[in-house]
């Protein structure tokens, strides 16, 4: 059965929440079956285009990789980010980008950063039937403004803002939210005071579940990871090595062999033989 931001809030504090990034088709359907959500991340700018964070991803590029994932997710809720300057400008031009990642990107979500100061936006969108998980910490998108990938919420000042903008969020109409790289303690605190389910990444187990890169916990990928990322596999070795072979078995001729080649019918050698 499709889940659906329905059975996503009625998992709090009973099921633990499994969501992971995607960015196409293929890994979808890989995942589908094992996470309740996928999450079409605008880190795909970091991970699948080589870009250095995640202010160059655009629109297009979110439809795009959405649309992959939809078509691959049978099961899980289908999550899928605003980028950089798509809810930036009026909460009218928020709707009007949400609206693409719904109709055109077939996603049954936005992830929206921000907090109070994007209240507004967060309205508007569930008045158009737009449902909406928010994003608070570290939100990549204000890298410029936090001078770097920074662990938020570290002074009391700073954890009494988290928890305002995460009450914020909720009583806008989140249905969700996200908290990224804050101290256990403090996402401790908001997971316990708020009604909608909390995600960490970052964040500590008390959350009421857990999102992470998959390239990150897959072992995919030159980068290094950040501290909070367990390592789950090697699929970057496990490629390197098939490649590898490949190569090999190509260089010197064993691939392909007689079993992956196709072969004429009885007699047809001599009509090959035959041809001028």
């Amino acid at each position: 059965m499709k889940k659906s931001v329905v059975t996503f809030r009625e998992a709090k504090g009973h099921t633990k929440l499994v969501m992971l990034t995607a960015y196409d088709y293929s890994v979808a359907r890989i995942m589908d079956a094992n996470v309740d959500a996928l999450l079409v991340g605008d880190s795909l700018g970091m991970v699948m285009l080589g870009y250095p964070d995640t202010l160059s991803v655009t629109m297009d590029d979110m439809v795009r990789h959405c649309a992959a994932v939809s078509r691959g997710a049978q099961e899980a809720l289908v999550v899928c980010d605003m980028p950089y300057m798509s809810c930036h400008i009026s909460p009218a031009e928020t709707v009007r980008n949400a609206g693409r990642l719904i109709i055109e990107g077939r996603a049954q979500a936005v992830k929206l950063e921000g907090g109070a100061d994007f209240a507004a936006d967060i309205r508007a969108l569930v008045r158009a039937s737009i449902p909406v998980m928010g994003h608070l910490g570290l939100t990549p998108q204000s890298v410029n403004a936090f001078g770097g990938f920074r662990m938020q919420g570290k002074t009391k000042e700073a954890a009494q803002r988290l928890l305002e903008d995460a009450r914020a969020v909720e009583a806008a109409g989140a249905f969700a939210l996200t908290l990224e790289c804050v101290p256990a303690p403090l996402a401790e605190r908001i997971t316990r005071e708020l009604a909608i389910p909390v995600i960490g990444i970052g964040a500590g187990a008390a959350c009421d579940g857990q999102v992470l890169v998959w390239q990150d916990m897959a072992g995919l990928g030159e980068r290094q990871p950040p501290r909070f990322v367990k390592k789950f596999g090697d699929v970057g070795q496990a490629l390197r090595s098939a490649v590898e072979t490949y190569a090999r078995e190509v260089r010197k001729g064993d691939f392909p062999s007689g079993e992956y080649c196709y072969s004429f019918p009885d007699g047809f050698d001599d009509v090959v033989r035959q041809l001028k």
